[in-house]
């Protein structure tokens, strides 16, 4: 493995951690019903966490975020322990942070032109999935 291979593979575990931590933080907040735990006086994190559009079929959006995040890591381990599985691993990685950033794009739709508020954690996993995809957008032309 070569060494931007191995910064690449790094890069992607501390984003999908930070992801990972700023979902289950999204998770508390609508679970514990804690507006308090929004930063006062930072965007409306509140509002976007009870809005209708918080939850797809009753599962809160920031769960399906966590799930993402914790696919991506496990992604990551099966490359380490199945390298012949590199190039299938890298096009699911690829898939989940496609979906993920273009569902961030509508999410972000919706905070600005619907609910008319914006959540900084939901801004911040936003960014680290779309960087997640940009890595795997050149991942991806690595396997071509």
């Amino acid at each position: 493995m070569n060494k931007t291979n191995k910064q690449t593979k790094k890069l992607i575990l501390v984003l999908s951690i930070l992801g990972l931590i700023d979902a289950i933080y999204l998770a508390l907040i609508k679970f514990l019903s804690k507006p308090e735990m929004c930063l006062p006086g930072i965007g409306d994190c509140w509002s976007v966490n009870i809005s209708s559009y918080s939850s797809i079929y009753g599962i809160p959006v920031s769960i399906l975020g966590a799930l993402a995040y914790i696919a991506l890591m496990l992604l990551l381990f099966l490359e380490l322990k199945q390298p012949n599985l590199r190039n299938i691993l890298i096009q699911l990685g690829f898939g989940i942070t496609c979906a993920g950033f273009l569902f961030s794009l509508y999410l972000t739709y919706l905070e600005i032109f619907v609910i008319h508020a914006i959540c900084p954690f939901c801004v911040i996993s936003a960014i680290l999935m779309t960087a997640l995809f940009i890595i795997y957008i050149f991942r991806l032309k690595e396997t071509m």
